[in-house]
């Protein structure tokens, strides 16, 4: 245990440790995460809608599309090492306060340098919007600290699924946000970047007045409680936590490389900027609305089986986004759907296996490094699908990307195999 954490736990009350207050904190905690979900995925709504749509406007360059998602990944990814980072040390109020801070900060940086088209501010500023995405990623953690090990899966989909509301209005305002951009003189893409910097400062304020007693410091000073001195000062993590990451590494990778370039697809054949903003409503909601039931799924059903649920859902949503007419604005719904609901069950499904291999002494670390892991991914699928898509056609990436999530299925089998000797050793 750590100095910082031996100090602030002399504030936490000692009558906090009861099973029954535990609860009335578990269940206080998952209200205060949903009110910062509704407003963090308005926030990172912005950059999914119009991101890909400002840059090829600003820069007037086909093939770099990409671009954006490949900057505000990037930029996830160190917030994700660094919020990880500050959790361990402060707990998740300070962590995840700062990292929605930095995102509003970003998104304004990005309204400033398309109102003075200044690219070389542009590119810096959705870096440092990446960090509300990871932020709002985040979150997720924080209802889990102090559920029982048999609801993290349903702690996890409660906080996603409270991202819905704010995730689907947010691509749907996009034509009524760029008009009030420009009745105040701002170009009409800064519209939803304009909510996004309300959203993610309005989120970390949510979270860093309403976690108290925050809900990682209490977990911790449990786990010391129940400590019999056997634990030792590193504590390992489980073969769980290596399979979680990969299978949301890879649910990333595919999930952004096909939904990144939609948007660019659509308008290419003509798509009204409401239409897009429409699709990627449904796809939002496809990340984030079946969560309670899928959840409760992986809970029930086990992590194997809704890991290769993913990997399936995933292939069908390649598949059907790469035959549907490129004019069929249903298809393209249908598509964009059956990737959010693959994503989310491979989010889902990957967390709890992260959460299952990892005790508090070294959950946040540990969920900070994945993070990083995924938010990369994500840079490297957002940076990749552009260039795939100007050499070869949607059609291909799309397809590409379901043939990728299958890599899932192996991952799983190989897992489990690897466990059976060890239970065999430990019966």
């Amino acid at each position: 245990m750590t100095a910082t954490h031996t100090g602030q736990h002399t504030a936490i009350d000692a009558q906090l440790l009861d099973p029954e207050s535990i609860a009335r904190l578990h269940r206080r905690t998952l209200r205060v995460v949903v009110m910062s979900q509704v407003l963090g995925g308005a926030g990172l709504a912005a950059g999914v809608a119009v991101g890909a749509l400002l840059a090829e406007e600003m820069l007037d360059v086909d093939g770099v599309g990409g671009v954006p998602t490949a900057l505000f990944t990037l930029g996830s990814a160190l917030t994700a090492f660094l919020v990880g980072r500050l959790t361990q040390r402060a707990g998740r109020r300070f962590g995840l306060g700062v990292g929605f801070v930095a995102g509003a900060m970003g998104a304004v940086g990005v309204v400033v340098a398309a109102a003075t088209e200044n690219v070389g501010l542009l590119f810096p500023s959705l870096f440092i919007y990446g960090a509300g995405t990871a932020t709002n990623l985040q979150a997720r953690y924080a209802g889990t600290d102090l559920a029982p090990a048999t609801q993290r899966a349903t702690a996890v989909s409660i906080a996603l699924v409270s991202t819905t509301i704010g995730a689907v209005a947010g691509p749907n305002l996009v034509e009524p946000l760029g008009r009030l951009a420009s009745n105040l003189n701002l170009p009409e893409l800064t519209g939803p970047f304009l909510l996004a910097a309300v959203a993610y400062a309005a989120a970390g304020a949510v979270l860093f007045i309403g976690l108290r007693p925050d809900p990682y410091l209490v977990a911790v000073r449990l786990a010391a409680a129940e400590d019999d001195g056997t634990a030792g000062d590193t504590p390992a993590v489980g073969i769980s936590v290596f399979v979680g990451a990969m299978v949301m590494v890879v649910t990333q990778v595919a999930m952004v490389g096909i939904m990144t370039m939609t948007p660019v697809h659509m308008r290419e054949h003509d798509h009204a900027l409401g239409a897009v903003g429409m699709v990627i409503g449904f796809h939002i909601a496809g990340m984030f609305l079946p969560s309670l039931v899928t959840g409760r799924l992986v809970d029930r059903l086990g992590r194997t089986t809704m890991v290769i649920a993913a990997g399936t859902t995933l292939l069908l949503a390649g598949i059907t986004a790469a035959s549907v007419p490129s004019s069929s604005l249903v298809g393209l719904v249908v598509g964009l759907v059956l990737l959010g609901l693959g994503w989310n069950i491979g989010l889902i499904s990957g967390t709890a296996l992260v959460i299952d291999g990892t005790v508090p002494a070294n959950r946040p670390k540990v969920q900070g490094t994945i993070d990083v892991l995924i938010a990369l991914a994500g840079a490297g699928g957002g940076a990749v699908s552009g260039v795939v898509k100007a050499q070869t056609d949607y059609a291909t990436l799309a397809l590409g990307g379901g043939v990728l999530a299958l890599a899932l299925i192996p991952v799983v089998v190989w897992s489990n195999s690897a466990k059976r000797p060890a239970l065999a050793a430990n019966p």
